[in-house]
């Protein structure tokens, strides 16, 4: 973006953004699907996949079973999610230079809001955060804006290029794009939501050299 600014806010997405979840999610979801008698996944097959929030993606997948998969798979990643989600390489120091730099700081996730907060508080990552938010926590999920301006909300800071959504998926580009703030990409770029590539704002392979161009990029504004 040729008019990029500092930002004042950044919100996350939670899920092998800041943390690292795909095996325990694809563990709950083999599980699901075999009491389900539906051929389980391959792990490729679920990172293709986990993009949406339950209460819109298990309908597609079950149908009128929806709600009884969705308490089967929480059963199972309850059982298992606390001692094996850890957070990923260096998501603590960006969270450290963020803090210090006087930043609003929020998550939003497609993960069910209980959780999530439940993972924050174990990993001691809770208390960087004003807002955590999950699936049903406001009426309607990521990538609504909805969802994302209550996020937002504590900060005071109006949506536009001054707040940073930082994600790993092309679902978390159509977030930013649709709260009219700017989509930063941790990962390969770009990113698919279902067939269709979107373009990040802002693209970095991890969350190490996100964090040395903020460093950078600060110091020269």
């Amino acid at each position: 973006m040729s008019d990029l600014t500092a930002p004042r806010a950044v919100l996350f997405d939670w899920d092998n953004t800041l943390v690292d979840s795909w095996q325990v999610i694809h563990e709950a979801l083999h599980e699901t699907f075999v009491a389900f008698d539906r051929k389980p996944w391959t792990i490729d097959q679920t990172k293709s996949w986990v993009r949406h929030s339950m209460r819109e993606a298990f309908p597609r997948l079950f149908g009128d079973r929806a709600e009884a998969a969705s308490e089967r798979f929480y059963e199972a990643y309850r059982r298992i999610h606390l001692a094996r989600v850890q957070p990923l390489a260096n998501a603590k120091d960006v969270l450290d230079d963020l803090v210090a730099q006087g930043l609003y700081l929020a998550v939003l996730s497609s993960k069910n809001g209980d959780l999530l907060r439940a993972e924050a508080k174990h990993l001691g990552l809770a208390d960087y955060f004003a807002r955590l938010v999950g699936a049903t926590d406001t009426p309607s999920d990521k990538p609504s804006p909805v969802a994302f301006n209550h996020a937002l909300e504590p900060s005071g800071v109006p949506a536009g290029a001054a707040v940073w959504y930082v994600g790993d998926t092309g679902l978390d580009v159509i977030c930013a794009r649709r709260a009219n703030c700017v989509a930063v990409l941790v990962g390969p770029s770009p990113a698919l939501d279902g067939d269709e590539p979107q373009e990040p704002d802002l693209n970095f392979s991890s969350l190490a050299e996100m964090r040395g161009f903020l460093t950078r990029f600060r110091r020269t504004i």
